[in-house]
């Protein structure tokens, strides 16, 4: 059977996070952080890699769901002898040795379920070694152990695989935990216990959601999708749980995103404290103040969920890629480009934090004044962009854009709140990059705003200016250049970044719809006053959610198919936006 995104579900105790396919098999889990290695990798290879199946050994039909707004996961299995159930969860670790149960619980009849447990450190290159402690199997490797415990009888051979039978209401726990190098076995753990305490976690995390507006259901699933790429330890939030996912199959745009981006900084303030959870806002912002307030250079573009700045990027070629799509990236060479974009994006957190009254903080204005400090003599530089082009530093308009915001959220920051800062001098460094980007980044031949100063390839990021105050939704410039993109980069009805066929980005061309852009385009028409269609659009993107409510980062219209990173972070904080937005659009049109 042919694996697609969309197949998989998430589990995740807020330290890392494991894939689960629909047929019962956790292809993916880095341990003991998100961006740790894999000892489950068959999501990039093949079984040898690494993976645990549990499923009944008969030929099954099943179904599986999300319990309520939470991350524990039931799949039923129906056989022609009867049914059972396996319910699959990560209880919240609270900084210890994350753990992952599966409880297979018997239905109706007699069930003969399988499990299948091959585990590969490294990203699938190293067996451990195994041996028993007690009642304990233990897998064992350098940096630590994955033990496992369970009541069924288990063998071993190239993994551990243990068969057995289910009747109605019968259980058989499995529990795989962690345990860091010389560190003592943990006490075993009660699975039944574990299963109460995580739905009480999820219940009571969900329940604080204080956002009652028009497809709440979908932005809590969204919002939960962001709590479990949390790293509770830290507050920092992970791009995605999955590195190099193809954005188009086959090809090779391939990128590792278990990193924190500065870029998200805004866009998680404002769905996090837009739908009540002001905790975790604060909880984003002290990891971003932290993380960066103490950088000696510039802020960088991403970081580690423990603030690392190293993240060289290497190749793992014994590994085939998911769909055949090499080369397979671990690390991220593009933290260390320069995107000016940031310095914004840094700026507008640290404004909507106030805003959203978590609190002064001295520690972020002396950030934020020092960010702009930086940009004074930065903002007239070429950059990388917004899409971490391979293909050389350009003017980019969003950069440009981004850096006139920074300056723009300074201003208020000392008019609104008072806070000390060389407005008047801000104020003049502002207007003249505004003035500069009117100038040179439009095309009055193409009636656009375009991708970089005199270029005539169109972005979607663009569709951002509006949002960004830069320009009213209702000036002329703006509603061409909507219309100007809806036209070129409109793929039945999804929006593409750019043309990747001719951006001379450095990378071979192919790549699916980018599903955050076709959110901006929800927004921008809602500000345009075009909500009728900006909810068409949305209830549109509503369906591209796999059958938990689940994101990737690319949408293939086409083939009808997710494509990219996957959970991405991205283009959940995208979707809890526009769904803010259209709120806010149906408030003020009453």
């Amino acid at each position: 059977m042919s694996r697609l995104i969309e197949d998989y579900a998430m589990l995740s105790d807020l330290q890392t996070a494991a894939l689960v396919h629909r047929e019962g098999s956790i292809d993916w889990c880095c341990v003991p952080r998100f961006d740790s290695a894999a000892c489950f990798a068959r999501l990039l290879g093949n079984p040898e890699h690494g993976r645990w199946l549990v499923a009944p050994e008969a030929d099954a039909r099943g179904t599986r769901r999300y319990r309520g707004a939470s991350l524990v996961l039931e799949t039923e299995w129906e056989t022609a002898q009867g049914a059972c159930r396996v319910i699959d969860f990560m209880p919240p670790s609270g900084g210890e040795a994350p753990s992952i149960v599966r409880i297979v619980e018997g239905l109706s009849g007699h069930v003969a379920v399988r499990s299948e447990l091959v585990i590969r450190f490294g990203y699938g290159r190293t067996a451990p070694t195994m041996s028993h402690v007690g009642d304990t199997l233990v897998a064992g490797a350098p940096r630590g152990a994955l033990c496992l415990r369970t009541p069924a009888a288990t063998r071993g051979g190239r993994g551990m695989v243990s068969s057995f039978g289910v009747a109605a209401g019968q259980r058989v726990p499995f529990t795989l935990t962690w345990v860091p190098s010389r560190a003592r076995l943990p006490a075993a753990a009660d699975p039944s216990g574990a299963l109460r305490e995580t739905e009480e976690f999820w219940g009571e995390w969900s329940s604080r959601c204080s956002y009652e507006g028009p497809y709440r259901e979908e932005v809590l699933r969204s919002l939960v999708v962001l709590k479990g790429l949390t790293c509770q330890a830290t507050g920092g939030i992970v791009a995605a749980a999955t590195t190099s996912l193809p954005e188009w199959p086959g090809g090779a745009r391939n990128w590792d995103y278990r990193y924190c981006w500065l870029r998200d900084a805004a866009l998680t303030l404002r769905a996090l404290a837009g739908a009540g959870y002001l905790t975790e806002a604060e909880e984003w912002r002290s990891w971003l103040v932290r993380t960066t307030a103490g950088d000696p250079v510039d802020p960088q573009i991403m970081y580690g969920v423990a603030g690392e700045r190293q993240l060289p990027e290497w190749q793992a070629g014994w590994l085939p890629g998911f769909e055949d799509s090499r080369p397979v990236r671990i690390g991220n060479a593009a933290a260390g480009q320069v995107q000016l974009d940031v310095y914004g994006e840094v700026i507008d957190a640290v404004y909507h934090a106030r805003r959203h009254n978590l609190g002064g903080s001295v520690r972020a204005w002396d950030l934020g004044r020092r960010v702009l400090g930086l940009l004074e003599g930065r903002w007239r530089e070429a950059d990388q962009g917004i899409w971490e082009v391979r293909g050389g530093k350009q003017h980019f308009t969003y950069s440009k854009a981004m850096a006139w915001v920074a300056f723009d959220r300074g201003i208020k920051m000392c008019e609104e709140f008072g806070l000390p800062g060389p407005a008047g001098r801000w104020r003049a460094v502002r207007d003249e990059i505004h003035a500069q980007v009117c100038r040179e980044a439009w095309n009055n031949q193409l009636g656009s705003f375009t991708q970089s100063y005199g270029s005539d390839l169109l972005d979607a990021s663009v569709l951002l200016l509006p949002l960004l105050g830069f320009l009213p939704p209702d000036d002329d410039r703006i509603r061409s250049t909507l219309a100007r993109v809806q036209q070129q980069l409109s793929r039945h009805g999804f929006l593409l970044r750019y043309d990747s066929g001719h951006s001379g980005d450095g990378m071979p061309e192919g790549e699916g719809a980018f599903l955050p852009c076709s959110f901006w385009l929800v927004d921008a028409l809602a500000l345009d006053g075009r909500r009728d269609e900006a909810t068409q659009l949305f209830e549109r993107l509503l369906q591209v959610r796999n059958d938990l409510g689940l994101l990737a980062e690319e949408y293939d219209p086409k083939g009808r198919r997710l494509l990219g990173n996957f959970l991405q972070a991205f283009s959940h904080l995208a979707l809890i936006n526009s769904a803010l937005n259209l709120a806010d659009t149906r408030q003020r049109r009453r």
